[in-house]
């Protein structure tokens, strides 16, 4: 179902939750990533055990990044040539070399719904020349890729390859790529290298100027992003896909996303409030458990106060795919989008 937000399980595993939790926040498909994975436990390993689903317990589709992404954020650690990326492992130093074709086995092997053609991400801001050098070099992988990918059969098994978008802020790169990619043909393109350091008015610029360019029928998946606000802007300009550590990594420092907006629960305010944080919400843990047995639990380092929150969390990030989903079929998302936003000004209610 799109649109749709896709929890990160980076290392095959949503962090504080179980697959049964994840499934239960509404949750239709998940992202594991190549890198981490081909690492540890490696993915002949994985694949040897029954690939990714079995091995984690998840009967849902997963969707596999490709490792594109920690070329900028293991930067220091990584070699980019045209014939691939050597990274030096952050776990013990030993070299692996990730070539396109190498990115497509791994995931082939992990038994991934949705793979990811490899790519290089650069951060923002940056210079045009460096943008389109690794523009083109993320095109040229992209052949590659797909070649990989058809020597496989891979689309026979129900699989499927995504192309990534690269440009950067500069709307005539995003252009050229967006029409090379379309004309290479893929089930689905991505639009990578945002949320990578820019503004959030430049992100949705570079989506004014990018999405009209792809295909209507094919899902088009905006990747690493974000935060409420993001998502709803995203999906009025047509995006369909998202993921983001942000759900999860915030439930794991005590902050709370609801529909009245974010809630910091270290704050004192909340040590003595019986109420619950959402007496409406989808989710038991923010209907059941009072904001001063949260505020509890983060202050005193308890791990159940990260598995509640990130519970509360991924179950508000689904609760709002499922908003947009109704109002898109009901015709009046633009209204929908200005009450989500209005819940988000009113603020946390405050206590009695």
């Amino acid at each position: 179902r799109t649109p749709a937000f896709m929890p990160v399980g980076t290392a095959a595993t949503v962090k504080a939750l179980t697959p049964e939790m994840v499934h239960e926040t509404g949750a239709d498909i998940l992202l594991g990533n190549t890198y981490h994975l081909m690492l540890r436990p490696g993915a002949e390993e994985i694949a040897a055990l029954g690939g990714l689903h079995r091995f984690m317990n998840w009967s849902g589709p997963i969707l596999t990044d490709s490792g594109g992404f920690q070329v900028m954020s293991l930067a220091s650690l990584r070699e980019v040539d045209d014939h691939g990326i050597r990274f030096k492992s952050h776990l013990d130093g030993q070299v692996y070399d990730l070539t396109p074709e190498r990115a497509v086995e791994i995931q082939y092997l992990l038994g991934a719904d949705i793979q990811m053609q490899l790519d290089e991400c650069i951060a923002l801001p940056a210079d045009e020349a460096e943008i389109a050098r690794a523009m083109r070099l993320s095109i040229d992988w992209a052949e590659r890729c797909k070649a990989a990918f058809d020597r496989l059969d891979a689309a026979e098994t129900g699989m499927a390859l995504f192309g990534i978008v690269q440009g950067g802020d500069s709307a005539v790169l995003r252009a050229q790529s967006a029409k090379t990619l379309t004309g290479i043909g893929f089930p689905g393109y991505a639009i990578g290298g945002l949320a990578v350091g820019e503004p959030q008015e430049v992100m949705l610029r570079v989506l004014d100027e990018t999405v009209p360019h792809l295909p209507q029928d094919r899902p088009r998946y905006l990747m690493g992003v974000g935060t409420p606000d993001d998502l709803v802007e995203a999906v009025s300009r047509g995006v369909d896909m998202f993921d983001c550590v942000m759900p999860t990594r915030a439930g794991r420092h005590g902050q709370a996303f609801t529909r009245f907006g974010k809630v910091n629960l270290r704050n004192a305010r909340h040590a003595a409030d019986p109420r619950p944080l959402d007496e409406l919400s989808d989710c038991a843990a923010a209907r059941i458990y009072s904001r001063a047995y949260l505020h509890h639990l983060v202050k005193a380092g308890e791990i159940l106060g990260s598995i509640l929150l990130t519970q509360i969390n991924v179950s508000y990030y689904q609760a709002l795919m499922s908003g947009l989903r109704e109002a898109i079929s009901a015709g009046r998302l633009a209204d929908h989008i200005l009450e989500v936003k209005a819940g988000w000004a009113s603020g946390d209610v405050p206590a009695l």
